[in-house]
Protein backbone atom coordinates (compact mmCIF):
# COMPACT_ATOMS: atom_id res chain seq x y z
CA UNK A 1 0.00 0.00 0.00
CA UNK A 2 1.72 3.29 -0.80
CA UNK A 3 2.20 6.17 1.91
CA UNK A 4 -0.02 8.95 1.94
CA UNK A 5 2.38 12.01 1.27
CA UNK A 6 2.37 14.58 4.02
CA UNK A 7 1.75 18.13 2.63
CA UNK A 8 2.82 21.13 4.77
CA UNK A 9 0.57 24.86 3.80
CA UNK A 10 2.16 27.92 4.93
CA UNK A 11 -0.04 30.60 4.45
CA UNK A 12 -0.91 34.06 6.87
CA UNK A 13 -4.10 34.34 5.58
CA UNK A 14 -6.64 31.81 7.70
CA UNK A 15 -9.42 31.38 4.78
CA UNK A 16 -6.55 30.12 2.30
CA UNK A 17 -5.07 28.10 5.09
CA UNK A 18 -8.38 26.38 5.76
CA UNK A 19 -9.25 26.26 2.37
CA UNK A 20 -6.04 24.22 1.18
CA UNK A 21 -6.23 22.24 4.44
CA UNK A 22 -9.84 20.51 3.64
CA UNK A 23 -9.44 20.28 -0.28
CA UNK A 24 -6.10 18.31 -0.07
CA UNK A 25 -7.38 16.05 3.54
CA UNK A 26 -10.98 15.50 1.13
CA UNK A 27 -8.53 14.34 -2.00
CA UNK A 28 -6.50 11.55 0.44
CA UNK A 29 -3.26 13.46 1.71
CA UNK A 30 -2.74 14.41 5.45
CA UNK A 31 -1.94 17.72 5.67
CA UNK A 32 -0.53 20.37 8.34
CA UNK A 33 -0.55 24.02 8.44
CA UNK A 34 1.43 27.00 9.24
CA UNK A 35 0.34 30.92 9.75
CA UNK A 36 4.41 32.04 8.91
CA UNK A 37 7.57 31.23 7.54
CA UNK A 38 9.46 31.17 10.92
CA UNK A 39 6.30 28.75 11.89
CA UNK A 40 6.94 26.56 9.39
CA UNK A 41 10.74 26.19 10.03
CA UNK A 42 10.10 25.29 13.41
CA UNK A 43 7.85 22.58 11.99
CA UNK A 44 10.66 21.19 9.85
CA UNK A 45 12.86 21.07 12.49
CA UNK A 46 10.54 18.15 14.06
CA UNK A 47 8.44 16.45 10.87
CA UNK A 48 9.24 15.33 7.67
CA UNK A 49 6.89 16.69 5.01
CA UNK A 50 6.74 15.42 1.46
CA UNK A 51 5.57 18.73 -0.39
CA UNK A 52 5.32 22.66 0.90
CA UNK A 53 2.83 24.60 -0.51
CA UNK A 54 3.61 28.26 0.82
CA UNK A 55 2.33 31.63 0.04
CA UNK A 56 4.62 34.35 -1.13
CA UNK A 57 3.96 37.37 0.58
CA UNK A 58 3.94 36.69 4.37
CA UNK A 59 4.66 39.51 7.12
CA UNK A 60 7.53 37.84 8.86
CA UNK A 61 9.82 35.60 6.29
CA UNK A 62 8.45 35.31 2.66
CA UNK A 63 7.85 32.35 0.69
CA UNK A 64 11.16 32.96 -1.39
CA UNK A 65 13.17 33.02 2.02
CA UNK A 66 11.33 29.96 3.54
CA UNK A 67 12.09 28.08 -0.05
CA UNK A 68 15.99 28.72 0.49
CA UNK A 69 15.89 27.90 4.03
CA UNK A 70 14.17 24.58 2.90
CA UNK A 71 16.59 23.72 0.01
CA UNK A 72 19.54 24.15 2.09
CA UNK A 73 17.86 21.92 4.57
CA UNK A 74 16.73 19.05 2.03
CA UNK A 75 17.01 19.85 -1.99
CA UNK A 76 14.66 16.74 -2.59
CA UNK A 77 11.68 18.52 -0.84
CA UNK A 78 9.51 20.32 -3.94
CA UNK A 79 8.23 23.48 -2.93
CA UNK A 80 5.08 25.27 -4.48
CA UNK A 81 5.14 28.60 -4.38
CA UNK A 82 1.04 30.69 -4.50
CA UNK A 83 0.61 34.13 -4.93
CA UNK A 84 -2.06 36.73 -5.58
CA UNK A 85 0.89 39.80 -7.26
CA UNK A 86 2.21 37.41 -9.82
CA UNK A 87 5.61 39.12 -11.49
CA UNK A 88 8.08 37.76 -13.44
CA UNK A 89 10.91 38.92 -11.32
CA UNK A 90 9.08 36.83 -8.62
CA UNK A 91 8.68 33.83 -10.77
CA UNK A 92 12.31 34.38 -11.90
CA UNK A 93 13.70 33.97 -8.62
CA UNK A 94 10.84 31.17 -7.57
CA UNK A 95 11.99 28.68 -9.99
CA UNK A 96 15.86 29.71 -9.67
CA UNK A 97 15.59 28.86 -6.25
CA UNK A 98 14.41 25.74 -6.59
CA UNK A 99 10.43 25.97 -6.52
CA UNK A 100 9.05 23.31 -8.37
CA UNK A 101 6.53 25.53 -9.46
CA UNK A 102 4.51 28.92 -9.36
CA UNK A 103 0.86 29.24 -9.14
CA UNK A 104 -1.12 32.25 -9.30
CA UNK A 105 -4.51 32.94 -7.60
CA UNK A 106 -7.31 32.65 -8.11
CA UNK A 107 -6.31 29.64 -9.56
CA UNK A 108 -8.63 26.11 -10.37
CA UNK A 109 -8.77 23.19 -8.06
CA UNK A 110 -7.96 20.70 -10.49
CA UNK A 111 -4.66 22.79 -11.78
CA UNK A 112 -3.36 22.64 -8.06
CA UNK A 113 -4.72 19.07 -7.77
CA UNK A 114 -2.45 18.64 -11.05
CA UNK A 115 0.82 20.05 -9.72
CA UNK A 116 1.26 18.40 -6.67
CA UNK A 117 0.25 14.88 -8.39
CA UNK A 118 3.18 15.82 -10.36
CA UNK A 119 5.23 17.06 -7.75
CA UNK A 120 4.92 14.26 -6.01
CA UNK A 121 5.51 11.87 -8.67
CA UNK A 122 8.73 13.36 -9.62
CA UNK A 123 10.22 12.97 -6.27
CA UNK A 124 9.39 9.41 -6.41
CA UNK A 125 10.97 8.90 -9.62
CA UNK A 126 13.81 11.21 -9.21
CA UNK A 127 16.99 8.38 -8.95
CA UNK A 128 20.10 9.31 -6.79
CA UNK A 129 22.01 12.01 -8.30
CA UNK A 130 25.45 10.02 -6.73
CA UNK A 131 24.20 7.44 -9.29
CA UNK A 132 24.36 9.30 -12.61
CA UNK A 133 26.96 9.41 -15.13
CA UNK A 134 24.89 10.85 -17.25
CA UNK A 135 21.18 12.46 -18.01
CA UNK A 136 18.76 12.43 -21.09
CA UNK A 137 21.95 12.01 -23.63
CA UNK A 138 24.14 14.74 -21.37
CA UNK A 139 27.25 13.37 -20.20
CA UNK A 140 28.67 14.72 -16.74
CA UNK A 141 28.16 13.28 -12.49
CA UNK A 142 29.50 17.27 -10.96
CA UNK A 143 28.13 18.61 -8.91
CA UNK A 144 27.10 21.46 -11.09
CA UNK A 145 25.30 18.95 -13.76
CA UNK A 146 23.43 17.13 -11.02
CA UNK A 147 21.93 20.26 -10.23
CA UNK A 148 20.73 20.95 -13.63
CA UNK A 149 19.52 17.13 -14.09
CA UNK A 150 17.75 18.03 -11.08
CA UNK A 151 16.07 21.38 -12.02
CA UNK A 152 15.46 19.55 -15.79
CA UNK A 153 13.30 16.57 -13.83
CA UNK A 154 11.03 19.32 -11.88
CA UNK A 155 10.36 22.01 -14.48
CA UNK A 156 10.15 19.63 -17.41
CA UNK A 157 6.21 18.82 -16.30
CA UNK A 158 5.62 22.25 -16.31
CA UNK A 159 4.50 24.76 -19.09
CA UNK A 160 7.67 27.52 -17.83
CA UNK A 161 9.56 29.03 -20.65
CA UNK A 162 13.39 28.19 -20.06
CA UNK A 163 16.66 30.55 -20.78
CA UNK A 164 19.57 28.89 -21.06
CA UNK A 165 22.87 30.73 -21.02
CA UNK A 166 26.37 29.80 -20.85
CA UNK A 167 29.42 29.81 -23.76
CA UNK A 168 29.38 28.35 -26.93
CA UNK A 169 30.12 24.52 -26.91
CA UNK A 170 28.80 23.80 -23.27
CA UNK A 171 25.96 21.47 -24.71
CA UNK A 172 22.52 24.08 -24.11
CA UNK A 173 20.64 21.93 -26.82
CA UNK A 174 21.08 19.03 -25.26
CA UNK A 175 19.84 20.25 -22.10
CA UNK A 176 16.95 22.06 -24.50
CA UNK A 177 16.11 18.99 -25.90
CA UNK A 178 16.08 17.01 -22.22
CA UNK A 179 13.60 19.67 -20.89
CA UNK A 180 11.00 18.41 -23.55
CA UNK A 181 12.16 14.96 -23.38
CA UNK A 182 10.50 15.08 -19.80
CA UNK A 183 7.54 17.49 -20.21
CA UNK A 184 4.10 16.57 -20.90
CA UNK A 185 4.17 16.89 -24.85
CA UNK A 186 7.37 14.81 -25.26
CA UNK A 187 5.86 12.92 -28.06
CA UNK A 188 4.91 16.01 -29.96
CA UNK A 189 7.06 18.15 -31.71
CA UNK A 190 10.48 19.81 -30.63
CA UNK A 191 11.66 22.49 -33.17
CA UNK A 192 14.90 24.09 -33.28
CA UNK A 193 16.28 27.19 -34.79
CA UNK A 194 19.35 29.12 -34.76
CA UNK A 195 18.58 32.35 -35.02
CA UNK A 196 22.03 34.12 -35.94
CA UNK A 197 22.24 31.32 -38.90
CA UNK A 198 19.49 33.45 -40.35
CA UNK A 199 19.57 36.46 -42.69
CA UNK A 200 17.27 38.80 -40.39
CA UNK A 201 15.00 39.67 -43.60
CA UNK A 202 14.04 35.85 -43.37
CA UNK A 203 14.16 35.20 -39.65
CA UNK A 204 10.09 36.62 -39.70
CA UNK A 205 9.21 34.26 -42.08
CA UNK A 206 10.93 31.40 -40.58
CA UNK A 207 9.52 31.82 -37.45
CA UNK A 208 5.88 32.54 -38.25
CA UNK A 209 5.23 31.15 -41.73
CA UNK A 210 4.73 33.74 -44.75
CA UNK A 211 1.51 33.64 -46.85
CA UNK A 212 1.77 33.24 -51.22
CA UNK A 213 2.78 36.22 -52.77
CA UNK A 214 3.48 38.35 -49.63
CA UNK A 215 7.31 38.80 -50.99
CA UNK A 216 9.43 37.99 -53.52
CA UNK A 217 10.18 34.70 -54.05
CA UNK A 218 7.05 34.02 -52.28
CA UNK A 219 5.75 31.76 -54.35
CA UNK A 220 3.68 29.00 -51.98
CA UNK A 221 2.44 29.37 -48.51
CA UNK A 222 5.20 28.48 -45.77
CA UNK A 223 4.56 27.13 -42.43
CA UNK A 224 6.67 29.31 -39.63
CA UNK A 225 8.65 27.23 -36.58
CA UNK A 226 5.83 28.39 -33.68
CA UNK A 227 2.94 26.69 -35.78
CA UNK A 228 5.91 23.52 -36.56
CA UNK A 229 5.99 23.27 -32.93
CA UNK A 230 2.10 23.83 -32.22
CA UNK A 231 1.55 21.89 -28.99
CA UNK A 232 5.30 20.69 -28.20
CA UNK A 233 8.69 23.00 -27.96
CA UNK A 234 10.11 25.68 -29.42
CA UNK A 235 14.19 25.93 -29.28
CA UNK A 236 15.04 29.57 -30.22
CA UNK A 237 19.12 29.15 -29.86
CA UNK A 238 21.27 32.34 -30.15
CA UNK A 239 17.95 34.78 -29.10
CA UNK A 240 20.10 37.34 -28.57
CA UNK A 241 20.57 38.38 -32.00
CA UNK A 242 16.79 38.95 -32.63
CA UNK A 243 16.15 42.54 -33.89
CA UNK A 244 13.87 44.87 -31.81
CA UNK A 245 10.65 44.17 -34.70
CA UNK A 246 10.78 40.40 -33.83
CA UNK A 247 11.48 40.60 -30.25
CA UNK A 248 8.31 42.48 -30.52
CA UNK A 249 6.50 40.15 -32.17
CA UNK A 250 8.16 37.17 -30.58
CA UNK A 251 6.50 39.23 -27.10
CA UNK A 252 3.07 38.90 -28.65
CA UNK A 253 3.67 35.15 -29.15
CA UNK A 254 3.95 34.59 -25.53
CA UNK A 255 1.29 37.21 -24.11
CA UNK A 256 -1.51 36.20 -26.52
CA UNK A 257 -0.50 32.55 -28.17
CA UNK A 258 -1.24 34.29 -31.75
CA UNK A 259 0.36 35.56 -34.47
CA UNK A 260 -0.65 36.30 -38.51
CA UNK A 261 1.87 34.62 -41.25
CA UNK A 262 3.61 37.62 -43.15
CA UNK A 263 1.55 38.97 -45.39
CA UNK A 264 -1.14 36.70 -43.71
CA UNK A 265 -4.45 38.13 -42.93
CA UNK A 266 -5.90 34.80 -40.16
CA UNK A 267 -4.68 34.75 -36.77
CA UNK A 268 -3.52 31.40 -35.98
CA UNK A 269 -3.33 30.29 -32.35
CA UNK A 270 -0.92 28.07 -30.74
CA UNK A 271 0.33 26.57 -27.71
CA UNK A 272 4.12 26.18 -27.75
CA UNK A 273 6.36 26.13 -24.61
CA UNK A 274 9.32 28.81 -25.83
CA UNK A 275 12.53 27.03 -24.85
CA UNK A 276 15.56 29.89 -25.94
CA UNK A 277 19.19 29.62 -25.66
CA UNK A 278 21.96 32.42 -25.40
CA UNK A 279 26.02 33.02 -24.99
CA UNK A 280 25.37 36.69 -24.17
CA UNK A 281 24.57 38.13 -21.08
CA UNK A 282 20.61 39.44 -21.84
CA UNK A 283 20.57 41.61 -18.57
CA UNK A 284 23.38 43.38 -19.71
CA UNK A 285 21.59 43.65 -23.32
CA UNK A 286 18.73 44.49 -21.34
CA UNK A 287 20.30 47.63 -19.91
CA UNK A 288 22.64 48.60 -22.92
CA UNK A 289 18.31 49.01 -24.67
CA UNK A 290 19.23 46.44 -27.30
CA UNK A 291 16.76 43.45 -25.35
CA UNK A 292 13.34 44.54 -24.18
CA UNK A 293 13.27 43.47 -20.62
CA UNK A 294 9.81 42.42 -20.81
CA UNK A 295 10.61 39.49 -23.16
CA UNK A 296 13.89 38.55 -21.10
CA UNK A 297 11.28 38.18 -18.53
CA UNK A 298 8.24 36.19 -20.32
CA UNK A 299 11.44 33.63 -21.51
CA UNK A 300 13.81 33.51 -18.42
CA UNK A 301 10.86 32.49 -15.87
CA UNK A 302 13.27 29.62 -15.57
CA UNK A 303 16.94 30.78 -16.42
CA UNK A 304 19.88 27.99 -16.56
CA UNK A 305 23.51 28.54 -16.30
CA UNK A 306 25.82 26.01 -18.55
CA UNK A 307 29.04 25.79 -16.53
CA UNK A 308 31.92 26.32 -19.23
CA UNK A 309 34.11 22.67 -19.13
CA UNK A 310 36.88 24.53 -17.48
CA UNK A 311 34.31 24.82 -14.08
CA UNK A 312 33.89 21.06 -14.10
CA UNK A 313 37.09 19.11 -14.72
CA UNK A 314 35.86 16.51 -12.91
CA UNK A 315 33.41 15.51 -15.96
CA UNK A 316 36.32 15.30 -18.78
CA UNK A 317 37.33 11.84 -18.48
CA UNK A 318 33.95 10.92 -18.57
CA UNK A 319 32.99 12.74 -21.78
CA UNK A 320 36.76 11.43 -23.12
CA UNK A 321 35.64 7.47 -22.79
CA UNK A 322 32.34 8.68 -24.13
CA UNK A 323 33.44 10.41 -27.16
CA UNK A 324 36.16 7.47 -27.54
CA UNK A 325 33.66 5.17 -27.66
CA UNK A 326 31.70 7.03 -30.42
CA UNK A 327 34.80 7.59 -32.41
CA UNK A 328 35.93 4.00 -32.43
CA UNK A 329 32.55 2.67 -33.75
CA UNK A 330 32.64 5.47 -36.11
CA UNK A 331 35.70 5.11 -37.38
CA UNK A 332 35.76 1.12 -36.99
CA UNK A 333 39.21 1.83 -35.17
CA UNK A 334 40.44 -0.62 -31.49
CA UNK A 335 41.60 2.58 -29.58
CA UNK A 336 40.73 1.00 -25.78
CA UNK A 337 41.63 4.00 -23.81
CA UNK A 338 43.27 7.28 -23.55
CA UNK A 339 46.74 7.50 -21.38
CA UNK A 340 47.21 8.99 -18.02
CA UNK A 341 49.92 11.43 -19.64
CA UNK A 342 47.17 11.85 -22.27
CA UNK A 343 44.36 12.78 -19.79
CA UNK A 344 46.75 15.18 -17.86
CA UNK A 345 47.05 17.35 -20.93
CA UNK A 346 43.48 17.79 -21.15
CA UNK A 347 42.64 17.63 -17.44
CA UNK A 348 45.29 20.74 -17.32
CA UNK A 349 43.68 22.55 -20.70
CA UNK A 350 40.95 25.12 -20.16
CA UNK A 351 39.08 24.39 -23.43
CA UNK A 352 37.73 27.34 -24.41
CA UNK A 353 35.37 25.68 -27.34
CA UNK A 354 34.30 23.45 -23.87
CA UNK A 355 32.68 20.17 -24.79
CA UNK A 356 32.32 20.74 -28.50
CA UNK A 357 36.20 21.21 -28.58
CA UNK A 358 36.96 18.11 -26.37
CA UNK A 359 34.70 16.18 -28.86
CA UNK A 360 36.98 17.38 -31.51
CA UNK A 361 40.09 16.77 -29.87
CA UNK A 362 39.52 13.23 -29.30
CA UNK A 363 37.70 12.88 -32.79
CA UNK A 364 40.78 13.88 -34.12
CA UNK A 365 42.87 11.74 -31.60
CA UNK A 366 41.31 8.54 -32.55
CA UNK A 367 41.53 9.17 -36.51
CA UNK A 368 45.27 9.84 -35.67
CA UNK A 369 46.20 7.20 -33.51
CA UNK A 370 47.95 4.01 -35.05
CA UNK A 371 47.92 1.81 -31.56
CA UNK A 372 45.27 1.15 -29.09
CA UNK A 373 45.58 3.89 -26.49
CA UNK A 374 45.58 7.52 -27.37
CA UNK A 375 48.99 9.03 -26.49
CA UNK A 376 49.88 13.10 -25.47
CA UNK A 377 50.98 13.04 -29.30
CA UNK A 378 48.00 12.41 -31.00
CA UNK A 379 46.05 15.23 -29.08
CA UNK A 380 45.58 18.66 -30.93
CA UNK A 381 44.67 21.71 -28.32
CA UNK A 382 44.22 25.30 -29.56
CA UNK A 383 47.49 27.51 -29.76
CA UNK A 384 49.39 23.76 -29.96
CA UNK A 385 51.29 22.36 -33.00
CA UNK A 386 50.06 19.42 -33.73
CA UNK A 387 51.72 16.56 -32.21
CA UNK A 388 52.00 13.68 -35.00
CA UNK A 389 54.47 16.32 -36.34
CA UNK A 390 56.27 18.14 -33.39
CA UNK A 391 55.89 17.89 -29.56
CA UNK A 392 52.98 19.18 -27.61
CA UNK A 393 54.47 21.70 -26.33
CA UNK A 394 55.94 23.98 -28.90
CA UNK A 395 53.53 26.47 -30.34
CA UNK A 396 52.73 27.06 -34.11
CA UNK A 397 52.61 25.05 -37.17
CA UNK A 398 50.89 23.86 -39.63
CA UNK A 399 48.73 20.44 -39.45
CA UNK A 400 48.58 19.44 -43.18
CA UNK A 401 52.73 20.46 -43.58
CA UNK A 402 55.16 18.15 -44.88
CA UNK A 403 58.40 16.63 -43.10
CA UNK A 404 60.29 18.77 -45.43
CA UNK A 405 58.28 21.57 -44.89
CA UNK A 406 58.37 21.74 -41.26
CA UNK A 407 62.48 20.71 -41.22
CA UNK A 408 63.22 24.01 -43.66
CA UNK A 409 60.64 26.20 -41.60
CA UNK A 410 62.43 25.12 -37.99
CA UNK A 411 66.22 24.19 -39.47
CA UNK A 412 67.21 20.91 -39.42
CA UNK A 413 68.61 20.55 -35.70
CA UNK A 414 65.11 21.57 -33.92
CA UNK A 415 63.38 19.43 -35.99
CA UNK A 416 65.67 16.79 -35.35
CA UNK A 417 65.45 17.96 -31.15
CA UNK A 418 61.66 18.15 -31.41
CA UNK A 419 61.41 13.84 -33.29
CA UNK A 420 63.71 12.70 -30.64
CA UNK A 421 61.86 14.45 -27.52
CA UNK A 422 58.45 13.13 -28.48
CA UNK A 423 59.88 9.57 -29.25
CA UNK A 424 61.31 10.00 -26.09
CA UNK A 425 57.81 10.78 -24.10
CA UNK A 426 55.82 7.97 -26.29
CA UNK A 427 58.38 5.83 -25.44
CA UNK A 428 57.89 6.56 -22.12
CA UNK A 429 54.42 6.34 -22.23
CA UNK A 430 54.16 2.87 -24.12
CA UNK A 431 56.59 1.35 -20.75
CA UNK A 432 54.87 2.93 -18.13
CA UNK A 433 57.67 5.40 -17.44
CA UNK A 434 60.24 2.60 -17.49
CA UNK A 435 63.36 4.14 -18.82
CA UNK A 436 65.24 0.88 -18.97
CA UNK A 437 62.22 -0.30 -21.05
CA UNK A 438 61.72 2.90 -23.08
CA UNK A 439 65.95 2.74 -24.16
CA UNK A 440 65.72 -1.11 -24.99
CA UNK A 441 62.05 0.66 -27.56
CA UNK A 442 64.19 2.62 -28.71
CA UNK A 443 67.44 0.14 -29.51
CA UNK A 444 69.89 2.61 -27.40
CA UNK A 445 72.19 2.30 -24.34
CA UNK A 446 70.63 3.22 -21.19
CA UNK A 447 73.19 5.50 -20.14
CA UNK A 448 72.13 7.48 -23.89
CA UNK A 449 68.73 7.13 -22.98
CA UNK A 450 69.21 9.03 -19.64
CA UNK A 451 71.40 11.64 -21.11
CA UNK A 452 68.86 12.50 -24.17
CA UNK A 453 66.01 12.68 -21.17
CA UNK A 454 68.10 14.48 -18.92
CA UNK A 455 69.22 17.05 -21.99
CA UNK A 456 65.48 17.41 -22.45
CA UNK A 457 64.62 17.39 -19.05
CA UNK A 458 61.88 14.62 -19.42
Amino acid sequence: MAEIAEILVVDDEPSMREFLTILLDKNGYTTRAAASGAEALTLLKHHHFDLIISDIRMPDLSGLALLENIKQQDLSIPVVLITAYASPEDAVLAMKNGAYDYITKPFKVDDILSVIKASLVSRQEKPPAKDRDSFAGIIGNSPEMLKIYDLIQRIGPTQANVLIYGESGTGKELVAQAIHQHSKVAANAFVPITCSAIPENLIESELFGHAKGSFTGAIANKTGLFELANNGSAFLDEIGELSPLIQTKLLRVLQEREFKKVGGTETIKVKVRIISATNKNLEEEVLAGRFREDLFYRLAVVPIRMPPLRERKGDVPLLVDHFLKKYCALFDKEVQQISSYALKVLMDYDFPGNVRELENIVERGVALESSNIILPESLTLSGHRPSRILDTDQAGGDVTASTDEVAFDLGLEQYITDIEKRLIRTALNRTNNSRMKAADLLKMSFRSFRYKAKKYNI
